[in-house]
């Protein structure tokens, strides 16, 4: 199993959460020379909290905090991280933000949404129409910058070919497509099973950059994400978006929040790529990549247009930014590309950041979410934190 921070800057700060059953709760962790620090305080009780201070660098960096152990340690049982136990367990790293995704921002995955579009969630018909559009389509559309004239233009002449689609209106428009995720409190964490709805039968992981950005609209900092993707679902119709994305266990974050300061900068996210490794309990292994400088948006326009005068966030979002990893590859049957299966370990790495691992699994069978907002409420106040 790769380590979680192998390779990261040793001057990197690193923050996250873990389960701690001693307090029955979660605490605010960060990361020291490979250990564990508890640093959750009155004056930075929640995630949220702490985010939203001025001063979070240095409040980061002056806190004590008591130790929990290694990294090594609270991981060494591998990938079952929600099952109960003794040790602390690491969570996902928010808990009161707003969980906000942004969709069709690479040109490879809006390609790959107009076959299931047009395919109505058949992964059967999804060669033919793959072929259909790559044929008609083929690259001119890679370097488009959304709401140019030049995209506009596309956009007719798609229109007239009769292949224009709602996906490629927010992948060529200028307004992007921002969708809820996943609810606050309900994203889980390095080494918790990650899940999909045992009905579908055309789906596959999303590796992301997530960002967490503050209540103000400042980037704070970055994670990963595995914005679990259900495309069968979503295929049959766009109406159906938040089923195919909403489910218990769809969307993991982590392993922690990177935050940003002068050795990481804006500069250095735009520049980070991604590898998603899969590997299946019948062999089946599966790598791709996702590179942000091909993403068609900036990721603070994407910020822009999600929040601000018209929608505020007082706790601060995570905020996904798409991915270019659409996986076409055949797994069991000719033409029928990819799909998940139960017992799937899904790695996101990206230099800097570290690696987030997860097992699929479906639903029901994932860790059940009953810790929500007034539970952790409750809690902080039992432990005299608010």
């Amino acid at each position: 199993m790769t380590p979680i921070l192998d390779g990261a800057d040793p001057r990197a700060l690193f923050v996250g959460r873990v389960w701690r059953s001693d307090v029955g709760g979660p605490s605010l962790v960060v990361v020291r020379q490979g250990r564990l620090f508890d640093i959750t305080s009155r004056e930075a009780a929640t995630m949220s909290e702490l985010l939203e201070r001025d001063d979070v660098l240095d409040y980061v960096a002056r806190a004590e905090g008591e130790s929990l152990g290694t990294l090594d340690e609270i991981t060494a049982a591998g990938l079952q991280g929600d099952r109960p136990s003794s040790k602390p367990r690491l969570l996902a790293p928010c808990d009161l933000q707003a969980i906000k995704a942004c969709g069709v921002t690479f040109c490879g995955s809006m390609l790959e949404r107009v076959v299931e579009e047009r395919a109505a969630g058949d992964p059967d018909a999804a060669k033919a129409v793959r072929e259909q559009i790559e044929s008609a389509v083929g690259n001119s559309i890679r370097n488009l910058v959304p709401g140019s004239a030049a995209a506009a233009r596309v956009k007719e002449l798609l229109q007239s070919q009769g292949l224009w689609s709602q996906y490629l209106e927010v992948g060529l428009g200028p307004d992007a497509e921002v969708f809820t995720k996943s609810q606050p409190m309900s994203a889980v964490g390095w080494g918790s099973r990650i899940g999909i709805l045992e009905k579908s039968q055309w789906n596959n992981p999303e590796p992301e950059i997530v960002l967490a950005v503050s209540s103000s609209g400042r980037l704070v900092g970055v994670t990963l994400g595995n914005d679990v993707n259900l495309r069968d679902l979503e295929g049959r119709s766009a109406l159906l978006l938040g089923k195919a994305k909403d489910n218990n266990a769809s969307c993991a974050i982590g392993p922690f929040i990177r935050l940003c300061n002068e050795g990481f900068s804006i500069e250095h996210i735009r520049s980070l790529s991604l590898t998603v490794r899969i590997k299946g309990t019948d062999g089946f292994e599966l790598e791709g990549h996702s590179r942000i400088a091909e993403i068609s948006r900036d990721p603070l326009d994407l910020i822009q247009q999600t929040m601000g005068e018209n929608h505020q966030y007082p706790d601060g979002v995570m905020l996904f930014l798409g991915t270019s990893f659409a996986p076409t590859r055949d797994r069991d049957t000719p033409g029928r590309g990819f799909t998940h299966k139960t017992g799937d370990v899904v790695s996101i790495t990206a230099e800097g950041i570290g690696t987030l691992s997860n097992t699929v699994e479906h639903c029901p069978r994932c860790i059940k979410w009953d810790f929500g907002s007034g539970a952790l409420m409750r809690n902080l106040a039992r432990r005299g934190l608010l």
